[in-house]
C-alpha cells in the first residue's frame, strides 16, 4: 500500500509530520513534485473558476498522484476552537476530491468544537491504516516530538535573520503560498537577489498577538501570520502582502491590517498567469521606496 501525499495546502502545515508518522509505522508513501506548469495546467482542468489559485494548485498535485499510489490523503480541518477557524477549502477539500477522482481517499477530522482534537485525528489515521493503538501512539509522539524540533530550528533561524544587518522585508504570507515553487517562492528568491533578507511570517510563534491587529479576527492561520507584523514592525524597512488570488480571506484581512501599520507595505496578488515581470517591477519599485 503506497499513500500520495498533494504537495499543496495542508502539506506546509503537516508534512513534516505526516512524512516521519507513517515512517515510524513503516508505511509507503509518496509526496507530488514541486509545482510545476503541467500541475497547474491539471489543476485549472479539474477546478472551477472560482476557486484560489493555492486550491487549483492542490487539485493539480492530487491529479497528478491518482495512477502513482492506492490512496490519496486528504484530512478535513475545521477549526481548533470556536474563534479559531480555518479557510472552507480545508474543511472541503475531503468532499471536492471525492467528487473529482475515483480514487480512494484517507481521511481524518480535526474540529476542536466537536473534541476532534489532532491527537485523536492522528489516532484515527493510523487505525484506519490497520496499526495497532500503540504503534499508532509510539508513532505520534514521535512524529510531534521531532516536528516540533524541525519548527524550532526554523524559528530561530528566522528570528536570528532580524539582527542582520541589511534591508529586511517581511513576507505576510501564508506557508503553501511562501514556499510553493508557483506562488511564494519566485518572489523570494528574487528579493534575495537584489539584496533583500526575507523574514517569514509563519515561523513565529504569534498567534496571540493577531489580536492587537484585528480584536474580531477568529481564522486561526491569518491571525498567526499577522501576529508577526507586532514582533517586526519595528525591525524591518517594509511588509509584503503576499496571496493568491481570489482569495477572500486574505483580501479582507491583508486590507484591514494594512490599513493599520505604520509601516511601507505592498499588497502582492499571484495569479495563474505565467509572466513574471509585472511581479518583479513591482518588486523592484517597493524595494526602491523602503
Amino acid at each position: 500500500m503506497t499513500i500520495g501525499i498533494p504537495r499543496g495546502l495542508f502539506y506546509y502545515y503537516f508534512g513534516d509530520m505526516w512524512c516521519l508518522f507513517f515512517d515510524k509505522l513503516g508505511i509507503n508513501y509518496i509526496v507530488s513534485p514541486q509545482t510545476d506548469r503541467v500541475i497547474k495546467s491539471l489543476g485549472s482542468k479539474y477546478s472551477s473558476d472560482e476557486m484560489c489559485l493555492s486550491m487549483k494548485i492542490y487539485i493539480g498535485h492530487v491529479t497528478y498522484l491518482v495512477d502513482k499510489c492506492d490512496m490519496v490523503l486528504v484530512p478535513r480541518i475545521d477549526n481548533y476552537g470556536e474563534f479559531s477557524q480555518t479557510c472552507t477549502n480545508f474543511l472541503a477539500c475531503y468532499d471536492i476530491i471525492n467528487n473529482l477522482f475515483d480514487i480512494d481517499v484517507v481521511d481524518y477530522n480535526i474540529s476542536y468544537t466537536s473534541g476532534d482534537t489532532m491527537k485523536k485525528a492522528f489516532f484515527s489515521l493510523g487505525k484506519k491504516l490497520g496499526k495497532s493503538r500503540r504503534e499508532v501512539r509510539d508513532a505520534y509522539y514521535y512524529s510531534l516530538y521531532k516536528t516540533n524540533k524541525i519548527r524550532k530550528s526554523k524559528v530561530i533561524d528566522n528570528m536570528n535573520k532580524l539582527n542582520l544587518s541589511g534591508k529586511k522585508v517581511l513576507l505576510v504570507s501564508h506557508p503553501y503560498n511562501t514556499y510553493d515553487y508557483s506562488i511564494g517562492l519566485p518572489v523570494v528568491k528574487y528579493l534575495e537577489s537584489i539584496g533583500c533578507i526575507v523574514i517569514y511570517s509563519d515561523l513565529f510563534d504569534s498567534e496571540d498577538l493577531g489580536y492587537k491587529l484585528s480584536s474580531g479576527l477568529y481564522w486561526k492561520f491569518s491571525r498567526s501570520i499577522i501576529g508577526s507584523i507586532e514582533l517586526c514592525k519595528d525591525r524591518v524597512d517594509g511588509i509584503i502582502f503576499l496571496s493568491s488570488f481570489p482569495c477572500g480571506l486574505d483580501s479582507l484581512v491583508n486590507d484591514v491590517v494594512s490599513r493599520k501599520v505604520k509601516c511601507k507595505c505592498l499588497n502582492l496578488v499571484i495569479d495563474d498567469m505565467d509572466g513574471f515581470a509585472g511581479i518583479e517591477t513591482r518588486l523592484e519599485s517597493f524595494v526602491d521606496i523602503v
